[in-house]
């Protein structure tokens, strides 16, 4: 787990490598233990090194190989590394180092862009050609690891992270009304390849892209969810479907236990990551650290879930580590996990992975999490909403949006406007394809594709890199949601959402942990914005930055700043904590 980046020249001159070394540096936390830059006429890549695997400085970056003529940065693990290097080495490739990264200079070495669908793991890599000059640049199948772009006067820069980019310079930092319109309206979902920047764009998940030395580019979608019941899989018990989930899950967090230091969990308390508990219990983990996070009440709404956090460590006899933070801590450490993320995030468990991952980096450096077992298999309110449904994207955008296009009308001003409600029209798009016929599968897809990429994923890479903390996700194993896909809807529904992956769980866990409400992350204060958090966020949204920007209307903000409690939207988030938290950004990154 690392930052990588990199310029790409696309004509006589030379790679900067001034602008390299700056994003660089701009990613320290992502890897506190070593620094690389190196250049090659008119492409130079930059790393820095979280040691994960081979902790030696043989596994160091950017790495190359002279007579491959192949060089390579790499941020992520792939999993099977040592069964993919023992067939390498049987074809007769010999290895200087054990790292996963050497696997990966060597697997394209051997098998071009065929090697990407061999890996298990997550992934960002850039690998310069010297023979032919081309560059590829990669990402893993679910864009675990993100991989942002800016190309500008002929140089196309590439970072880990958006804030390493703008560190480099020369970029347009003007706003994309289009990315505007899905942030406001589809809970800060933003749609590669865009971002909230006209100038930088991210690479699509599951994408190679070739880029030639001209500069044009060829994109290769390498994998995607399939949704498609044979015969069989419509026939197959809840049963059977129950054993095979299971099953799959214990080689999913089998594999993400790889690793040359210790890994832990971060246990919620919730059936996802008690689960991922009792499963490493099953493998023969001692004492294996778990740590669970809470917050302070307000307006009468809990903070944390700890009785159920609990109850898992104490079964399973965890070294765990229980984490309460009070509500002036919160706040004085909301500016740097804003200034962590990579793009605006108005969930409000960000405060909570990022606030977490400290504590937790304290201690060891790769963790397990429970992220993807919501979107996977059926989870949330608004599936049950799509069963049997006859206008799936409005129904679809009904439970989940945030806003209207009236609604962002009211809040944007008409500078920042898209001219048409592009959320909707992303979905009914997504909606349309084939390949997924019940409107559950529809949203399965889209939210597997996009929303899970561009919310929860994301959210879980910044917060823990943050802190040179490297978090694992096994309900986002390929061959896991491959077998989900194939699971017809009502099994996915029964039992209030989840229903096969609970009943799998209660062949691992104790049932009171699997029959509980579903939980959130509770963060109160940041739901019902009072005092000082009230303060906070209108003197963010009435400074003299805001105000030179403008990209809300005077009115709406006055309604909000007159009944911030009031304005809650049907994900149950603050509308005037959704507004704030862009502007705190923007300020944040400087733009």
């Amino acid at each position: 787990m690392c930052g990588i980046c990199g310029e790409v020249v696309f004509n006589n001159d030379m790679a900067n490598t001034a602008r390299v070394d700056r994003m660089a540096q701009a990613m320290a936390a992502r890897g506190p233990d070593a620094m690389g830059v190196t250049m090659r006429g008119r492409v130079a890549f930059g790393h820095r090194r979280l040691k994960i695997i081979d902790l030696s400085d043989l596994g160091a970056q950017p790495m190359t190989d002279a007579t491959l003529g192949l060089t390579l940065v790499f941020n992520g693990c792939i999993y099977n590394y040592q069964d993919l290097r023992q067939e390498l080495q049987n074809k007769g490739h010999s290895f200087a180092s054990t790292s996963d990264t050497e696997v990966i200079l060597k697997s394209f070495a051997e098998w071009g862009h065929d090697c990407f669908n061999k890996f298990h793991g997550m992934f960002a890599i850039a690998i310069h050609e010297h023979g032919s000059g081309r560059v590829h640049l990669v990402r893993d199948r679910f864009g675990i690891k993100p991989l942002y772009l800016a190309e500008k006067d002929q140089r196309l820069a590439f970072a880990s992270s958006l804030p390493a980019l703008l560190a480099g310079g020369n970029i347009d930092k003007d706003i994309d009304p289009v990315a505007l319109n899905h942030y406001m309206s589809w809970h800060a979902v933003v749609p590669a390849p865009r971002t909230i920047l006209k100038g930088v764009r991210k690479l699509p998940a599951a994408t190679i892209r070739t880029i030639e030395t001209d500069g044009s580019y060829k994109d290769v979608t390498f994998w995607e969810p399939k949704f498609e019941k044979s015969a069989e899989d419509l026939n197959r018990s809840a049963e059977e479907w129950d054993d095979m989930v299971l099953e799959s899950l214990r080689t999913a967090v089998r594999r993400r236990m790889v690793a040359d230091v210790p890994v832990g969990v971060l246990l919620s308390g919730g059936v996802d990551s008690s689960l991922i508990v009792g499963l490493l219990a099953e493998e023969g983990q001692k004492d294996l650290a778990t740590f669970s996070i809470g917050f302070e009440e307000a307006n009468g709404e809990k903070g944390d879930e700890f009785q159920y956090s609990d109850l898992i460590a104490n079964h399973y006899g965890t070294n765990h580590h229980q984490i309460f933070i009070p509500s002036a801590h919160l706040q004085e450490n909301l500016p740097g996990a804003i200034s962590a993320m990579s793009e605006p995030m108005v969930s409000y468990d960000n405060i909570g992975f990022y606030l977490l991952s400290r504590e937790v980096s304290k201690h060891i450096k790769v963790v397990q999490s429970g992220q993807g077992a919501d979107e996977v298999f059926a989870g949330y309110h608004w599936y049950p909403k799509m069963q049997g449904s006859n206008a799936p994207a409005q129904d679809y955008a009904a439970a989940f949006f945030d806003r209207t296009y009236a609604g962002m009308k009211e809040a944007v001003s008409p500078h920042y406007m898209a001219n048409r409600d592009e959320s909707l029209a992303f979905v009914e798009a997504q909606f349309a394809r084939s390949g997924a016929e019940d409107p559950v599968d529809k949203a399965l897809r889209l939210d597997t594709n996009t929303m899970l990429v561009d919310d929860p994923v994301k959210r879980v890479d910044n917060h823990s890199m943050a802190w040179g903390l490297e978090a694992r996700v096994p309900f986002l194993d390929h061959e896991l949601v491959e077998l989900a896909g194939r699971i017809p809807a009502e099994h996915k529904l029964a039992h209030g959402g989840k229903g096969v992956l609970k009943e799998a769980a209660r062949k691992v866990i104790p049932s009171e942990v699997i029959d509980r409400p579903k939980g959130y992350f509770p963060v109160p204060a940041l739901k019902y914005i009072q005092g000082d958090y009230l303060d906070m966020v209108r003197d963010t949204l009435t400074n003299q930055k805001a105000r030179e920007r403008g990209l809300f209307n005077t009115g709406y903000l006055d309604k909000l700043f007159a009944a911030p409690t009031e304005h809650i939207t049907p994900l149950r988030g603050s509308e005037l904590w959704q507004v704030a938290l862009l502007e705190m950004w923007l300020q944040a990154q400087e733009v």
